[in-house]
């Protein structure tokens, strides 16, 4: 008898032991809603196996996750959800059978999401990335056009169609049409809203709205460099893009779009499409530098390079911002839905030309309120100047490094003159280059 009962213990501490082998621990739980998409990201030990399904009436996303140990970290998924969230109602969490823990997400719409793995990363360990994207999403223009009280008419009621720039994964073909006809619409109305005030050097055929695209950089899950005193490059980058997104708008004839209006992640070359998507004239990204050494100072501003970075400081500021898709998380087996019409062709010598004036124009006014890193533009390899129709720069706005510049990239004061200055190379720039007649719609292969 006791010699069985033996055997027994044998095999249920075989079994406890092969159980706590295969428990994957969640160290943490992050969700980032956004008008975008929204992102739930789990952060675990290993890799986390799953499996998913949507179920109708009403709406939901069952992912199944195996092998996972049900902590409260896991369970606290359910508080995180917001609100105002645009498209989860809510997220349960439990045991669904052994080994496996199921999540519920209710709701708001129709979406298409996209979950994937991760491998560990800067401060990050293995990660499931869940995203969720509305099925339509929308246009940017319209977006423009909601955030100024222009209503604009449903698709059912719009003229003749037009070439779609929206950026669908497989869309259905009504689908692109009626996305295509809010889109024409959407850029008519936008260039009804005021009269254009031409200013000193702008010619006639530029009676329009000048649309500037507003980069934040990093955003969400990364947050890019981290000055000693704690602030994130990803929070001053905001801050100061809203307020040039302000300066902006009140400028007769200008409109601005926040390619990231809050903190969450967007692909590098998301943001050009998203740039792209709304047919902007500039497009303008906003960093704060960092080095090793905290003496590091000054302002720089960089262009796209068809031949190599033009120092190695280029050359490796430009390799860091660009690793930023790894560390925010793109799904790489699945095309982005923003990234479906996108072309990125670097023989674009044009709109590299384009660039670096806009450039001098902007790091000769970022010269009067701060010091210049180095008194001239430099051009790298970044992944985000790279739309082969748009003019782009990158904005090194001070070094976060730098304890003195750090205090003041968070001082709200400095930061509207950081955007004045940014919005004062702009209008210098138009008005030594007046921009030419656009299509309402941008043409696409």
């Amino acid at each position: 008898m006791l010699k069985q009962l033996g055997k027994l213990g044998a095999i249920l501490s075989i079994f406890w032991m092969i159980h706590a082998q295969a428990a994957i621990d969640i160290s943490a739980v992050r969700v980032w809603p956004a008008q975008d998409y929204t992102r739930i990201t789990i952060e675990s030990a290993q890799a986390i196996r799953y499996n998913q399904f949507i179920i109708k009436n009403p709406d939901r996303l069952v992912i199944d996750l195996e092998r996972v140990d049900f902590n409260e970290i896991l369970n606290s998924l359910s508080n995180k959800i917001s609100n105002d969230d645009p498209y989860i109602k809510s997220v349960r969490v439990g045991r669904f059978k052994p080994g496996i823990v199921r999540l519920v997400l209710d709701l708001k719409t129709d979406v298409k999401p996209q979950i994937f793995n991760l491998k560990p990363v800067a401060e990050y360990g293995y990660r499931l990335v869940l995203d969720v994207y509305p099925a339509q999403p929308v246009d940017p223009i319209i977006a423009l056009l909601q955030a100024t009280g222009v209503t604009v008419h449903t698709a059912d009621s719009v003229g003749a169609s037009a070439p779609s720039s929206t950026g669908n994964t497989a869309p259905e073909k009504n689908a692109t049409v009626d996305t295509a006809r809010q889109t024409s619409a959407a850029s008519t109305a936008l260039s009804a809203t005021n009269e254009m005030n031409i200013p000193h050097g702008r010619t006639d055929r530029a009676g329009r709205i000048l649309i500037i695209a507003v980069d934040a950089g990093h955003g969400g899950e990364d947050p890019g460099a981290q000055g000693r005193g704690g602030t994130r490059e990803k929070n001053v980058t905001l801050a100061i893009a809203r307020k040039l997104k302000q300066q902006i708008d009140d400028t007769p004839g200008m409109r601005a779009l926040l390619i990231r209006d809050g903190d969450y992640f967007i692909p590098l070359g998301g943001r050009v499409a998203k740039a792209r998507q709304a047919h902007a004239d500039l497009f303008v990204s906003i960093h704060a530098d960092a080095f090793v050494k905290s003496h590091a100072r000054g302002s720089s501003v960089f262009a796209l390079s068809e031949r190599g970075a033009t120092s190695a400081t280029a050359r490796w500021l430009a390799k860091k911002e660009n690793e930023a898709d790894l560390i925010g998380g793109v799904n790489i087996a699945e095309k982005d839905p923003y990234l479906a019409r996108t072309l990125l062709d670097l023989s674009q010598t044009a709109t590299i030309s384009d660039s670096i004036k806009l450039a001098k124009q902007v790091l000769g006014e970022l010269g009067g309120i701060n010091t210049l890193h180095r008194g001239r533009v430099e051009q790298a390899g970044f992944a985000v100047l790279k739309s082969p129709d748009i003019p782009s720069i990158l904005i090194e706005t001070a070094f976060i490094s730098n304890p003195a510049e750090e205090s003041r990239l968070n001082d709200s004061n400095y930061q509207e003159k950081m955007a004045s200055a940014i919005l004062g190379g702009i209008k210098h720039y138009f008005a030594k280059n007046p921009p030419l007649s656009k299509q309402t719609i941008a043409q696409s292969n």
